[in-house]
């Protein structure tokens, strides 16, 4: 098994719909075997019955239960793949069509590699504006994610070593990520656009507990010198601060 997609949700039928009807452009791949995990947090919305309906379609596998949050239901996901790599893409995000392009790339990894693959992605503000969020250097982990969230294959044994940490509420992928990171995996480039996902979420709202925690990441994870990370935070708080703005104005 190559890919397995980890969709979290709670509440949000209309959005696990749309990243179901997604996973179209994934099978189109030739030869890529992917399955498609599903961890809803115990929603009475028809969740549960939409999914039981699919009848294992994308060799799909779910549970519908009470979690402790996002990175909780995150980290069940883990429990349950089977895959080589793990690709988040919670209800409502969607693959790219490029995605078969990406995921050949992604087949075509050295099996000896530990390393972090990312790729492009483009965020939805709702009103027909997207813009692309292009992959950045390896580098760029000590000032954030060098890749969106969503489009970031994580090899499943690096997932298994440091999985998702609960004490940060916001930015526990930036947490992980940096773990892995400062454990040995590196980030590696693939060309194309993953995923599109809309602005919104955790990460996205609470942009300015999202920019502690990051701060926090740094300084615990990565050990950068506090005036950089002051640097970072202060940067940060500008650029979420106009994203959500823009969101609200969309």
């Amino acid at each position: 098994m190559l890919l397995s997609v980890i969709t979290v949700a709670y509440k949000n039928l209309a959005g696990i719909e749309k990243t179901w009807q997604s996973l179209a452009h994934l099978a189109k791949a030739p030869g890529i075997t992917f399955e498609w995990i599903v961890v809803d947090g115990g929603s009475q919305d028809g969740t549960a019955e939409f999914l039981e309906n699919l009848n294992g379609q994308y060799n799909l596998r779910f549970v519908s239960e009470k979690d402790n949050g996002i990175y909780d239901a995150m980290n069940k996901g883990i429990d349950m793949a089977q895959g080589r790599y793990a690709l988040f893409l919670n209800s409502g995000d969607v693959f790219h069509q490029d995605i078969v392009n990406v995921a050949r790339q992604l087949a075509e990894r050295p099996l000896t590699e530990n390393a972090m693959i990312i790729g492009d992605a483009l965020l939805d503000f709702g009103d027909g504006t997207k813009i692309e969020r292009r992959a950045k250097q390896g580098w760029y982990i000590y000032h954030s994610l060098p890749a969106s969230h969503q489009a970031i294959f994580f090899p499943m044994d690096g997932l298994l070593k440091y999985p998702y940490d609960l004490q940060y509420k916001v930015s526990s992928d930036y947490a992980l990520a940096a773990k892995m990171y400062k454990g040995g995996y590196a980030f590696k480039r693939v060309k194309g656009i993953v995923s599109e996902f809309s602005m919104g979420g955790v990460s996205t709202t609470n942009n300015i507990e999202l920019c502690r925690d990051a701060r926090s990441v740094q300084r615990r994870i990565l050990h950068v010198p506090g005036f950089i990370a002051e640097l970072s935070y202060k940067l940060r708080l500008r650029t979420t601060g106009k994203s959500k703005a823009l969101y609200n104005k969309a």
